[in-house]
């Protein structure tokens, strides 16, 4: 089985051009790292009878710029001396978990597609990506970004970009691939509350909240919550994001501000979970997952197509319209009309 797949990394391309104009030589190896990884064709290749249960594996690239590198912890193995290593396992577990316990899926393409990962990669690698088949991370450079195994959430965010490949396709340009980044966003944010059972009021909302090296003004590289207020540092400016269509960002960088105005339908999603109260994995979660997942969606849909698909998906799964109610009523408050 094979999947059209892109290359999606957590840091936005505008971060580490702004970082590279400044002579940061970790970024500038990490932007000419991106680049060759985006120029390549990425095929996901699922293997012909995989097992029917979680299956991860660990590598290490050594610094190399190898996938999938040297196998250092597999499924049911002992924790390795490596905390990359552990991070990495830990939350390809936790994302896996959400998933088949809350959504009855079986892997990111619902076939049971093992879990793979490689650390380690590159020198001071200032990202994080998937890559059709398996996460990659780097260290980070200590300066601006931690190591990129830190966020459990970020981890939850790249495979869900595997979700969406298997599932709804979205284009990675534009409002669909805004959505795309939104969508990973938001499952991101599920993986990391649904393994602290915590409630959609007691969330931070934030995505890469570990990322941040100490000295660097932010508390992360995105919040959902109040986006546009992640960071303010004068090495990695100021977080671009809009929370309203009013400010929509019209761009040609960042394959049309995939980066920037997923911060649209995040806040709606803020939003609809806040208003519903409890955990946010349930009944929005629920939704949007249904929305994804459910045929409603085409290759190119933008936010007023998704906002009517998730009106139509509440409807379909709760008889209370209250429910579809609030959905319409959280795209309303981001300027996008779900009627």
């Amino acid at each position: 089985m094979t999947s059209a797949a892109h290359f999606c990394s957590i840091v936005p391309p505008y971060i580490l051009d702004r970082l590279a104009e400044q002579g940061h030589e970790a970024a500038q190896r990490s932007l000419a790292l991106d680049a060759v990884h985006r120029a390549a064709r990425l095929t996901a290749v699922a293997p012909p009878s995989p097992p029917h249960h979680l299956s991860r594996t660990v590598g290490d690239a050594r610094h190399t710029q190898q996938a999938p590198g040297r196998p250092v912890r597999r499924e049911g193995g002992p924790p390795a001396k490596d905390a990359c290593v552990n991070r990495a396992y830990d939350a390809l577990g936790a994302t896996f978990a959400l998933y088949e316990e809350v959504y009855g899926r079986n892997s990111v393409d619902n076939d049971w597609l093992p879990l793979d990962a490689t650390v380690h990669y590159g020198e001071q690698y200032d990202n994080a990506f998937w890559d059709g088949s398996r996460m990659v991370f780097g260290d980070g450079d200590g300066v601006m970004f931690n190591d990129f195994t830190s966020s459990q959430d970020v981890i939850g965010h790249e495979l869900t970009h595997g979700v969406t490949q298997y599932s709804a396709a979205l284009d990675y340009q534009g409002q669909s691939g805004a959505l795309n980044e939104s969508v990973s966003d938001v499952f991101g944010s599920l993986v990391k509350q649904y393994a602290l059972r915590q409630a959609a009021a007691d969330a931070d909302w934030l995505i890469g909240a570990d990322l941040l090296a100490p000295g660097v003004h932010g508390i992360a590289l995105r919040s959902m919550k109040a986006p546009g207020t992640a960071y303010d540092d004068p090495r990695l400016g100021k977080d671009p994001q809009p929370a309203q269509m009013g400010d929509y960002v019209d761009t040609t960088e960042d394959e049309g501000g995939v980066h920037i105005n997923s911060g649209i339908p995040n806040h709606a999603f803020y939003l609809l979970a806040t208003a519903l109260g409890g955990n946010a994995w349930e009944r929005a979660g629920q939704i949007w997952y249904d929305t994804l997942t459910g045929g409603r969606l085409t290759h190119d849909s933008g936010f007023t197509a998704f906002a009517r698909a998730t009106a139509a998906a509440a409807r379909a799964r709760y008889t209370d319209e209250a429910v579809a109610n609030t959905v319409i009523a959280a795209w309303s408050q981001v300027g996008v009309s779900a009627t």
